[in-house]
C-alpha cells in the first residue's frame, strides 16, 4: 500500500472517528462506537469504513449499522471540511468481526479457573 493511501486512511479513520463521537448526536448509538479501521480505494471513489461496538447483541449491532449507513450524507458533508480531499469516497459501514471475538476470548478467560501450584 503505498505512503499517500496510508496517510488518507488515517487521516480518514481519525476524522470519522471525530464525527462519530462529537457530531452525531443518535440517542440510538452506543457510545462505545469506536472506528476499529478504514480502507480507501486508490482512486478514492469507495472508503470501507469498520466499526467495532462493544457488544455482543446482534440487533444492536445491526441497528447501529443501519443508522451509520443513513447517515452517510451528514458523515460525508462534515468529512468534506475537514479533509482535502479530490472527492469525498462513498462510505461503506461493516462491523469488525476480529474485535468481537477478541472480546469473546477474552469472556471466556474470564471464566477459566485455574488451579494455583502448590
Amino acid at each position: 500500500m503505498s505512503n499517500r493511501i496510508e496517510r488518507a486512511n488515517s487521516e480518514l479513520q481519525r476524522c470519522i472517528a471525530d464525527i462519530l463521537s462529537n457530531k452525531l448526536n443518535d440517542p440510538r448509538l452506543n457510545s462505545m462506537l469506536y472506528v476499529s479501521e478504514v480502507n480507501v480505494t486508490p482512486d478514492f471513489k469507495f472508503c470501507k469504513v469498520k466499526v467495532s461496538l462493544d457488544t455482543n447483541s446482534e440487533a444492536e449491532m445491526k441497528t447501529t449499522l443501519q443508522i451509520l449507513q443513513k447517515s452517510e450524507g451528514f458523515i460525508k458533508k462534515n468529512l468534506a471540511q475537514m479533509v482535502k480531499m479530490p472527492q469525498v469516497p462513498k462510505l461503506i459501514f461493516e462491523f469488525d468481526k476480529g474485535t468481537a471475538a477478541s472480546i469473546r476470548v477474552n469472556e471466556l478467560l474470564k471464566t477459566i479457573k485455574i488451579p494455583t501450584e502448590e
